[in-house]
This record gives C-alpha cells, sequence and structure tokens, in this order.
C-alpha cells in the first residue's frame, strides 16, 4: 500500500512537470521582519545553517513572489473520494513526523523545525480563503522530489535535493477546475474555515 501511494504521487508530479514555461507572476505579500536567528540555538550543533534555508527574517518560509507555469497539457483538478484525500495526507503527516524523529536527535532541533513546518504548511490556507496574494498551488519542481525522499532499501535518504526555501515559488502550478466564484467564495469558505477551526476547538 506505501509503495503504491508514493507512486500515485510521482505520477502525478511527473506529469505536472512536463514541458514547462515559466510565467513570472507578481504577488503583494508584506513579509515580517523578525530578524530572530536559530543559528546554533542553544549551542546546538544541529542547529548550525538553520538561517540559511529561508533566511533569520523569514521562520515561516513566506515566499514573495511565484512563477506560474504552463503546461502543453493543462494540470486540472479531479475529485477523489475524500476519504482517498485523507489517506494521502495522513501518509503525508506521518512521513513529516518519520523524517523528524529518524533524522534528528535533540529534541529541541525536533521542536523548532516541526514549528517551522507546521507553521508554513498552515499558511497555506490563507491561499485557499484567498486573502494571502498567492494563487492556489504548489510548487512543481520542488513536489518533484517526493519520491526520492526514502531510498531503494526503504530507509529515508540524506542527500541534499540541491535547493533552498528560497526556490519556493519559481516553479508553481495552478491546477484550474475549482468552483471558486469570486462573488459568493469568500462568504462560502469563510463559513467553511470557521466550521472547521470549531471543530478544532471542540476536539
Amino acid at each position: 500500500m506505501f509503495s503504491k501511494l508514493f507512486k500515485i504521487a510521482t505520477i502525478a508530479v511527473v506529469v505536472a512537470g512536463v514541458a514547462a514555461t515559466p510565467v513570472p507572476v507578481p504577488v503583494n505579500q508584506d513579509l515580517a521582519v523578525r530578524g530572530v536567528s536559530f543559528n546554533n540555538y542553544g549551542g546546538f550543533s544541529s542547529l548550525s545553517g538553520f538561517d540559511n534555508f529561508y533566511g533569520s527574517d523569514n521562520f515561516v518560509g513566506h515566499f514573495s513572489s511565484e512563477t506560474v507555469v504552463k503546461h502543453e497539457s493543462e494540470v486540472v483538478c479531479h475529485s477523489e473520494s475524500v476519504e482517498i484525500i485523507q489517506q494521502r495526507l495522513l501518509v503525508l503527516q506521518e512521513m513529516a513526523k518519520r523524517i523528524i524523529t529518524e533524522q534528528i536527535c535533540q529534541v529541541e532541533t525536533q521542536t523548532i523545525v516541526f514549528e517551522q513546518f507546521h507553521a508554513s504548511l498552515g499558511s497555506f490556507s490563507d491561499d485557499l480563503r484567498r486573502t494571502s496574494g498567492h494563487s492556489v498551488g504548489f510548487d512543481t519542481g520542488i513536489a518533484s522530489h517526493f519520491s526520492s525522499i526514502i531510498s531503494r532499501s526503504g530507509s529515508l535518504s540524506t542527500n541534499s535535493f540541491g535547493f533552498s526555501g528560497s526556490d519556493l515559488g519559481k516553479q508553481y502550478i495552478v491546477p484550474s477546475g475549482s468552483n471558486w466564484n469570486p462573488s459568493t467564495s469568500p462568504a462560502s469558505v469563510g463559513a467553511a474555515y470557521s466550521a472547521a477551526q470549531a471543530a478544532i476547538s471542540s476536539s
């Protein structure tokens, strides 16, 4: 089952990455400059170079611009059973936990890295509600490395993929076909968001 999920995700990424032509799209977004450095935080060597990925002024990993790529074959969303989606997202969740617990031994570093990951992923909520200024999509260049996370032996890979956080947004895919309506969706999506937040609070 696990290998099948990886194959499905890999095929989707490969299809999305064919014949891409970059088209720059400016995004208006003010980045909060915090100036907090986590390089060698607490004297932990495992945090050496932490700021090099996103920068000390960009802990959450915001990107201020995106380059949308066009394809000969348009990437169109297609609805699957919500349970199928939940299964795949749970796989990603557990893989993130595996990476953090297997490849980081210092619990302080585990905490900082997870909080960065959690906050960065959480910002996608603003994209979905069309409040961030970003298009709703994903970086196909970075997503294409998904199949390389696991080595042939089944262990986690340790080689560099050759990119940094500053590359996020440079090969952006925006799937078409959603039911977003600028007249009615802000209210309906806002209501859906509030309902989900209420469910989180009551859990």
